[in-house]
């Protein structure tokens, strides 16, 4: 069966920009940095793109490309046996997407609000109360928050209708989605840095605080950020780039990818902490002590944001509306790129009929997101959210690199990618893959005895083992069902052919 092509080189690297730079950048950046101290994060953060983010763009832009097929399949082709780290990336995916769609179902809920500034003054109130409808405990589901329930419908709907036709329909969609954002959050920048106490917010983003570098969990976090923003080892880019031709460039192609995804977080992160330091002077209390912090603070400090516009309540519900559509056009190529990552890893090998394939993962994937729309949905989406990003997605990039860097001959991805490549990587790159998964695990057993001495967040046991280490299990089982069946596959079509 012919393998589905990009139209142009140019739709691809909008789709790959458009998955990289996603709610991870707008909502997920602004939140770990703010957890983190600030100006603590962007160091380990910018050492972690130039350590792990550009290097494995780089090498799953070259697997995927040479080797014509999503994860499992690249992979495969790679070795027999490196199928396993493919599978482990799309359940990745697949779980992350679960999550990711509901909260673009916020924005929807959002998007309503807008026509009549509904959230007031007092964002977080709405959040949670009106929006959320949130629970005491992650034990208390409480029945659906109709209005997080709408959202999700909402999500899977535009989902489908973009994926529908494979990469003719996402090549559509991308051109505007992708470039929106940068208006937007540019008009809220502009607006928040003119707010009295914005230079203390800023100030608090960009210093360094070199002390809190000595502690193990920003390091860790800003790996994982990384991770979870370029999109890498989940499956993700494999598939992108083996819907290009085997002679397209590619250190080019991942330089321009990684350079639009840190603006987009870097533009967040001043847009936020601007609002913040105004939020921190108005109140009469230290930047660290303003919001909340977690998933939340996007959904409380961009609404404030909103509202110190000028121009009164129309101006304010008019930028709202195209704020939050721009937030939902931010998120939905991150959603549906978390989609098509899975589809291509099943559909390589028993999708004779991607459109069905397309059709069961969405329903699938729609019927377990539904326990994130329950009242009880933050604290899920918070705990899954950190097990899988902090562990399960850490463990793929050690699994990739060491396949690709300890069991094949790291040099010949090398001399593939720059033979087809305008810009040239030297050795560096090489010792980049090798060195990192050393890096990676030091980082991981640190992270795990700190995490196990004080439990994620105060959750009790049940839940850490529920939305965390017992998910991490279910991860690998499912990646090691899904390697047996493929390779059963395999043997079927050998048979057939003797």
């Amino acid at each position: 069966m012919k393998r589905e092509r990009w139209g142009n080189r140019t739709a691809f690297i909008l789709a790959a920009i458009g998955s990289a730079a996603g709610l991870g950048n707008a909502i997920r950046f602004p939140y770990i940095a703010y957890s983190n101290g600030g100006g603590a994060f962007l160091i380990p953060y910018f050492v972690a793109i130039l350590t792990a983010g550009l290097p494995l763009l780089v090498m799953e832009f070259s697997v995927g490309q040479k080797y014509q097929g999503g994860a499992p399949v690249a992979l495969g082709r790679v070795k027999k046996g490196f199928q396993y780290f493919g599978w482990w990336q799309v359940v990745v995916a697949f779980i992350i997407v679960t999550y990711y769609v509901t909260i673009m179902g916020w924005f929807w809920d959002y998007l309503y609000a807008s026509f009549t500034v509904a959230w007031g003054n007092d964002s977080w109130g709405y959040f949670a109360n009106n929006v959320l409808q949130l629970s005491d405990s992650p034990g208390n589901l409480g029945g659906f928050s109709i209005p997080v329930l709408i959202g999700l419908a909402l999500t899977w709907i535009s989902i489908y209708f973009i994926l529908r036709k494979g990469t003719k329909s996402v090549g559509k969609v991308i051109g505007f989605t992708v470039g929106a954002p940068f208006v937007l959050l540019f008009i809220l920048i502009l607006r928040a840095v003119t707010l009295p106490g914005a230079m203390e917010g800023l100030n608090y983003f960009l210093k360094p605080d070199f002390s809190a570098l000595l502690g193990i969990k920003v390091w860790i976090e800003a790996y994982t950020q990384v991770f979870y923003s370029l999109s890498v080892a989940m499956a993700i880019m494999y598939a992108y780039a083996s819907y290009m031709p085997e002679d397209s460039d590619i250190t080019n192609n991942a330089l321009i990818i990684v350079f639009a995804d840190t603006c987009v977080s870097f533009m967040s992160g001043l847009a936020i902490f601007g609002t913040l330091g105004y939020m921190a002077q108005d109140a009469g209390v230290p930047i660290a002590d303003v919001a909340r912090g977690g998933l939340g603070l996007a959904f409380e400090v961009f609404p404030n944001a909103i509202n110190m516009l000028p121009g009164g309540t129309f101006v304010v519900a008019l930028f709202g509306i195209v704020f939050f559509l721009t937030m939902l056009t931010l998120g939905i190529d991150s959603a549906f790129s978390l989609v098509e990552a899975t589809i291509a890893g099943v559909a390589d090998k028993w999708g004779k009929d991607k459109y069905r394939t397309t059709v069961g993962v969405i329903l699938a994937a729609a019927l377990i997101s539904l326990l994130y729309a329950t009242k009880a949905g933050l604290y899920w989406v918070d705990l899954v959210d950190h097990y899988i990003n902090s562990y399960a997605l850490i463990m793929a990039g050690i699994m990739e690199t060491i396949a690709i860097g300890y069991f094949y001959r790291t040099e010949s991805i090398r001399e593939y990618f720059n033979s087809v490549s305008e810009i040239k990587f030297g050795k560096w790159w090489t010792f980049m893959i090798k060195i990192l998964p050393i890096i990676l695990f030091v980082l991981l057993v640190r992270y795990f005895v700190e995490d196990i001495k004080v439990p994620y967040e105060g959750y009790a046991a049940i839940y850490q083992w529920l939305g965390g280490w017992g998910l991490i299990i279910v991860v690998g089982v499912l990646a090691l069902v899904l390697t047996k069946i493929k390779s059963r596959y395999n043997a079927l079509d050998a048979d057939k052919a003797s």
